[in-house]
């Protein structure tokens, strides 16, 4: 007990990221996180010595919180138009005033969690996680030609995002 108590706390940061990067709702991101060390824990057996430790756990996470997605957007689906929509983060605040308000990490977070989920995740993987190409090619089940792919992508909204929004074209 006192070893995965351990394992849980090397790694509790990492399903956190993992999750809060794909699901945004704080109350099931927690929650998200706890199925996710159940999963680990009844599944540890099984885990066979082929990559880290952490990577293996951020795959649980990456594909745990992929699936709560699916299943909420099954629900999302039934919700009327007019109630789905709600303006993005940048929409709703002068950018302006959102940079000398707040941290430009915080702003830049907001900018990569309007991207689309597989970018975001690729991106987030990469440069927050540091972590290989190989590593987010087991976590996602993806190709390395795609992961560069949709690194190379991301990079490219997230610029025309800052872009648009801070108004400097020489910013990155």
């Amino acid at each position: 007990m006192q070893a995965f108590r351990l394992l849980i706390h090397q790694n509790e940061r990492l399903v956190a990221h993992m999750i809060g990067r794909i699901v945004k709702k704080d109350e099931e991101v927690e929650e998200l996180c706890q199925d996710v060390f159940m999963k680990v824990h009844d599944k540890l057996s099984e885990f066979n010595f082929q990559s880290k430790l952490s990577t293996w756990i951020a795959t649980i996470a990456y594909r745990h919180a992929i699936n709560h997605l699916r299943k909420e957007k099954i629900l999302f689906s039934d919700i009327p138009d007019e109630e789905r929509f709600s303006k993005s983060f940048v929409e709703a605040e002068n950018p302006q005033s959102i940079t000398e308000e707040h941290d430009m990490d915080k702003f830049i977070m907001k900018l990569i969690d309007e991207l689309p989920v597989q970018y975001k995740t690729i991106l987030t993987l990469y440069h927050v996680q540091s972590m290989t190409y190989p590593e987010i090619c087991e976590i996602t089940g993806m190709p390395e030609g795609t992961v560069k792919n949709y690194l190379f992508r991301a990079r490219n909204l997230l610029k025309e995002k800052v872009k648009k929004y801070i108004g400097k074209e020489d910013l990155l």
